[in-house]
């Protein structure tokens, strides 16, 4: 297929392009700086330099292209986490899931394209009640921190706007990234013993390698039906398990244990909330209907092997 990614100089972007060329798909890239572009080149795209949030720009590269699928792969997170303002953060990658996907779906329909993927989130935005593991059908949080009400109406709307238009729309949560390109700030964190754990630490997280992530993108682009999928490891985990293991794979020293009146009161009601009550993701959906599998099964080995 011709593929239209959208967002591609991104983690996971950068995994995707040489996977997607190597099975014989046509790729079109776009990215807003020249630079990124030229490294999206040796990796076998053809490049398109525009801003997501430009909806003529983007409907004539779409236009432009003739992709049969589009990619949505839009992000923009730069600089320190901020957890205490986390929409203020998030407030590009926020627009680029709403305008961003508006601009995007209306392209992909002037284009006639037949099938669209779009990034999306499992994790904090998880309702923190019931199991610990959350299936596709299970709800998101409907009381999110003050500091992610925003960032929670843009992953609603994203999901909403995907599945509702007249194509074969595909909605990918993934779970937490690590691997070359994601983890290196939370591995300086961990260095630096500024990442404790809180309370009990029993916040579930689940993570996903970025070269898992984008094979699950493939599998999405080649064989996958309308919906939402999970796509994230076989090994959801309380923080009070992974966050050791990872210090110790990384030669760090082990973590503070913070209170949680004390966790609030250094790192906000996000950064406690989760610490202490997060709830991690199957991926049975995806391994059934897509037949995909994870090379990097459990973030242990992926910790130990899979970070640089």
């Amino acid at each position: 297929m011709r593929v239209f990614i959208a967002g591609a100089a991104g983690a996971i972007g950068r995994r995707l392009v040489p996977q997607l060329v190597a099975r014989g798909h046509e790729v079109v890239a776009t990215t807003r700086t020249a630079a990124k572009g030229d490294a999206l080149e040796r990796l076998g795209a053809r490049v398109v330099i525009t801003d997501g949030l430009d909806g003529a720009a983007v409907g004539e590269a779409v236009a432009r292209a003739e992709p049969q699928a589009i990619i949505h792969q839009m992000t923009a997170l730069a600089g320190t986490p901020d957890f205490r303002r986390f929409d203020r953060w998030f407030r590009t990658t926020n627009a680029l899931r709403t305008r961003g996907t508006e601009h995007l779906l209306a392209a992909a329909k002037a284009a006639g394209v037949e099938r669209f993927i779009a990034q999306s989130y499992t994790g904090w935005n998880n309702a923190r009640d019931g199991a610990p593991v959350k299936t596709e059908t299970d709800p998101l949080d409907g009381y999110p921190a003050r500091a992610q009400t925003e960032s929670m109406a843009a992953i609603r709307f994203l999901e909403a706007a995907v599945q509702q238009a007249p194509l074969t729309g595909v909605v990918l949560r993934y779970g937490s990234f690590y691997g070359p390109g994601a983890s290196e700030p939370l591995v300086d964190l961990v260095r630096k013993r500024q990442l404790p754990i809180i309370g009990n630490g029993a916040g579930v997280w689940s993570w996903i390698h970025l070269d898992d992530a984008a094979a699950a993108t493939v599998a999405a682009l080649e064989r996958g039906a309308r919906g939402v999928f999970n796509v994230v490891d076989d090994e959801p985990a309380p923080v009070a398990q992974w966050l050791p293991f990872l210090a110790d794979a990384v030669g760090a020293k082990q973590p503070w244990r913070l209170p949680v009146w004390l966790g609030r009161l250094v790192g906000g009601e996000v950064v406690v909330r989760v610490m202490t009550q997060a709830r991690g993701a199957s991926n049975q959906k995806i391994k059934r209907e897509l037949g995909w599998q994870p090379t990097w099964r459990s973030w242990r080995d992926g910790f130990r092997r899979g970070l640089a």
